[in-house]
């Protein structure tokens, strides 16, 4: 095995689990966009909505994790979503979608932050 390119990896405790991104697929593709934004300091919360679509050209179902970070505070939670979801730790969800052969899956979520 032979890795090509650079990555950085930060110090990691002994058994410890890291993620190293090898490369990227060009038949399963994604992509993501904010579809609202509002914020209201008054009331000290934001709230934000995000359509993942992802692409799959292969001519079998494929499993995807998409990985979304909150990083806008500490408090906040999941209003809305196409798709359960496992809370990794205190600012990471994983959403595990199956795309079916050369079709498209779609995620939606929204979340309120509040501070």
């Amino acid at each position: 095995m032979e890795f090509v390119g650079e990555s950085m990896i930060h110090h990691t405790a002994a058994n410890d689990t890291i993620r190293i991104t090898t490369g990227s697929a060009f038949d399963v593709k994604g992509s993501r966009r904010q579809t609202d934004f509002h914020i209201n300091q008054n009331a000290h919360d934001l709230d934000e909505s995000f359509e993942i679509t992802v692409t799959n050209q292969r001519a079998q179902p494929v499993r995807v994790t998409i990985v979304e970070h909150m990083n806008r505070g500490e408090n906040w939670e999941i209003t809305e979503k196409s798709s359960d979801y496992t809370r990794t730790d205190s600012h990471t969800l994983e959403f595990p979608l199956v795309i079916p052969a050369n079709g498209t899956g779609k995620l939606d979520y929204s979340v309120r932050y509040t501070w």
